[in-house]
């Protein structure tokens, strides 16, 4: 596989900025204001509330993901299946830089 990893750490580097500004304005709490009405009212702004930690759950963990593949650039293991310890092919980094197993691998799994 060539080495173009610059592009895809340009490409992890701008959706991790764009994921950190998600997790910023989704943390803000909403306001539902001051006057919980009844019972539904309040079950859904429970509800509303679960959903924002789940979302916000969900970006934590795909930033991850992108830290780990930001650290493999710096150490060189980046592009290598973390299960069968081959190459991944430059389609699948294309899609999704941060992946951390091959096609045939991601297939199996």
């Amino acid at each position: 596989m060539e080495n173009n990893f610059g592009k895809y750490k340009i490409k992890l580097e701008k959706e991790k900025a764009k994921l950190l500004g998600d997790v910023a304005k989704a943390e803000r709490p909403e306001d539902f204001g001051d006057d919980v009405d009844d019972a539904d009212e309040e079950k859904n702004e429970a509800e509303s509330l679960g959903n924002q930690l789940a979302f916000i759950q969900t970006i934590k963990m795909r930033i991850s993901d992108i830290d780990a593949a930001l650290n493999k650039i710096i150490g060189g293991t980046y592009g290598v299946c973390e299960k069968c310890g081959g190459k991944i092919e430059s389609e699948v980094l294309d899609v999704s830089p941060e992946s951390r197993l091959c096609k045939k691998c991601k297939k199996g799994a």
